[in-house]
C-alpha cells in the first residue's frame, strides 16, 4: 500500500442489517477523517441514510485507493477477484464464521482501521488462479479464483472420470467425486476438508487434491505455481459435471472438455493489522491451541 489513501471503497452483503450498521458506522468514521468514500453497487436500495455515492463494480476499482470489505471470507473472495487486476489493497472486517482472510474483528473495527490509516499495518500479496475451459479447440469459458478451481460430479451419486496433466505431462487418471486445484489461500478451504495439505500463503505453489478417489493411492500433489494443470474430462456423458470457481460461479462440463488452471498475472494485496501472525490465525481458527 504505497500511495496515500484519499478514496476508500466500502463493500459487503448489504442485505444483512448487521453489515449495514457497520458500513454506516465506518462511513461516518472515514468521512470524519476527510476521506472520500464510495459504495459498491450492491448497496443500492439497502443503505438508507448513507452519504456516499454508489459506483458499479467495474468502475469503483479505478477510483479507490483502498477497499474495505465487511462480512465473511466469501464476500472478500468475491471482491478480491474483481479488484486484483487494478491492484487495489483490501482490508477484511470479519462478520462471518471463520475469517481466515477477513481478520479485523468487528468489535475493534474503528480502532484497527484507524491504526492502519495512520500507517500501522502490514501487507501481503497472495496469488490468484486463472482458469479456462476448452471445448473442441476453443475457449468457451474463463474465470479467476482466489481459493480454488473445482471439478466435481453432478447431482447423482456417481463417480466421474478424468485425467490430469501438469505442464502437459500425464500424471494420473481418476475415478471419483472430482478434484480441487487450490492456491495457498484455498488450501485451508475445501481442499483441507478433502485431505489436502496446508500451504503457507507465501509459497509459490499450487495443490491438486482429489475428492474421494476410488483408488485410494491417488493422493494430493503440490507443484510450482509457474506450472499449468490440465484436467481432461473422459467419461461424464451420462451425468452432469461442473467446474466451479471459489464456489461462487459454475460452468457445466462435457466429455473431452479440458480445464486449464494456472497462476493469474495479477495478485491480491491484503492489508492486516500490525503483528498479525499466520500461525496464530491457524491456532485460533483450527483450534490448534486447544488442550486435549
Amino acid at each position: 500500500m504505497d500511495k496515500k489513501i484519499k478514496t476508500v471503497g466500502l463493500f459487503g452483503k448489504f442485505q444483512d442489517q448487521t453489515v449495514v450498521e457497520h458500513i454506516l458506522q465506518l462511513e461516518e468514521f472515514l468521512l470524519g477523517r476527510k476521506l472520500k468514500t464510495l459504495l459498491d453497487q450492491s448497496a443500492t436500495g439497502h443503505l438508507k441514510g448513507a452519504k456516499s455515492p454508489i459506483r458499479p463494480r467495474d468502475a469503483i476499482g479505478r477510483e479507490i485507493d483502498l477497499a474495505i470489505v465487511i462480512g465473511g471470507d466469501g464476500t472478500l473472495l468475491n471482491v478480491a477477484r474483481d479488484l486484483a487486476p487494478l491492484r487495489v489493497p483490501i482490508i477484511g472486517v470479519n462478520l462471518g464464521r471463520l475469517g481466515f482472510l477477513a481478520d479485523v474483528q468487528a468489535e475493534h473495527m474503528i480502532a484497527e482501521i484507524g491504526k492502519i490509516l495512520d500507517g500501522d499495518f502490514q501487507t501481503e500479496t497472495r496469488l490468484l488462479l486463472h482458469a479456462e475451459v476448452m471445448r473442441k479447440g476453443r475457449i468457451v469459458h474463463n474465470a479467476s479464483a482466489f481459493n480454488d478451481v473445482i471439478v466435481s460430479k453432478g447431482e447423482l451419486a456417481r463417480m466421474i472420470e478424468f485425467e490430469t496433466y501438469i505442464d502437459g505431462e500425464f500424471v494420473h487418471s481418476i475415478r471419483g467425486d472430482g478434484i480441487i486445484v487450490a492456491s495457498p489461500t484455498g488450501s485451508t478451504a475445501y481442499a483441507l476438508s478433502a485431505g489436502g495439505p496446508i500451504l503457507h500463503p507465501a509459497l509459490e505453489a499450487i495443490a491438486v487434491v482429489p475428492i474421494c478417489p476410488h483408488t485410494l493411492s491417488n493422493r494430493p500433489i503440490v507443484f510450482s505455481s509457474d506450472s499449468i494443470v490440465e484436467i481432461l474430462m473422459t467419461r461424464i456423458a451420462d451425468q452432469h459435471a461442473y467446474a466451479s470457481f471459489d464456489g461462487q460461479s459454475t460452468f457445466t462440463l462435457q466429455d473431452n472438455d479440458r480445464v486449464y488452471v494456472r497462476r493469474a498475472e495479477t495478485e491480491v494485496e491484503l492489508v492486516h493489522p500490525s503483528g498479525r501472525s499466520h500461525f496464530e490465525v491457524m491456532r485460533i481458527k483450527l483450534h490448534w491451541g486447544r488442550k486435549i
